[in-house]
């Protein structure tokens, strides 16, 4: 729907600019050069309201969910994912769903130029693993610092655990929700999850 909106739109503009433009006066019958003249006219307005097209390298993966969960991962199940259906952070180690990654990394470089330095501790975590921090930490609604296996964000590749001195926990609690992340777990301000 959003596509055929920014169609409309796009029309809208190029319809608006044409009505601004003073075409030559037709001539009473229609020849060559009146094509010619209209064709220049209509190239002048669309250059005029064209948006300029965004660089290969700056196109990042949409992100698309449902109900909450990437909606490219969802047939493979929370913990489940392969990891050839993550992709990197940077050169960090960690992977995580491919828009929420893209996100991160521009946090990283963000933080980075603002003289702050943030870690990473944990990024997607498998069933396996989830399981695992359960029998360790405990799980959340019992006090503990876990969710219940398959229903944690990590197994979405959408949550991180991040490494932040106060200096950084304050720039991420200013910062993150232009990234996309969200500080969403209380007793847990490490933990930060991709909203998009």
């Amino acid at each position: 729907m959003d596509g055929i909106t920014a169609i409309t739109q796009r029309m809208a503009a190029i319809q608006a600019t044409v009505a601004t433009l003073a075409p030559p006066a037709p001539k009473p019958a229609a020849t060559a050069a009146s094509a010619t003249a209209f064709g220049a006219v209509l190239d002048q307005a669309v250059a005029r309201t064209a948006p300029a097209p965004a660089p290969a390298a700056a196109t990042k993966p949409a992100a698309v969910f449902v109900d909450g969960v990437p909606a490219d991962l969802a047939p493979y199940g929370n913990g489940r994912v392969p990891a050839d259906a993550l992709e990197p952070v940077g050169s960090t180690g960690h992977k995580l769903w491919a828009p929420a990654a893209g996100a991160l990394e521009d946090v990283l470089a963000a933080a980075a130029r603002d003289g702050v330095t943030i870690g990473i501790t944990d990024s997607y975590r498998s069933f396996d693993a989830q399981v695992d921090v359960a029998q360790r930490k405990g799980l959340y609604s019992q006090g503990g610092l876990a969710a219940k296996p398959g229903t944690s964000p990590h197994g979405w590749g959408l949550a991180v655990d991040l490494k932040l001195d106060a200096t950084a926990q304050a720039w991420m609690r200013a910062n993150g929700g232009r990234f996309g992340f969200v500080e969403d777990t209380p007793r847990e301000p490490w933990h930060w999850v991709y909203r998009g």
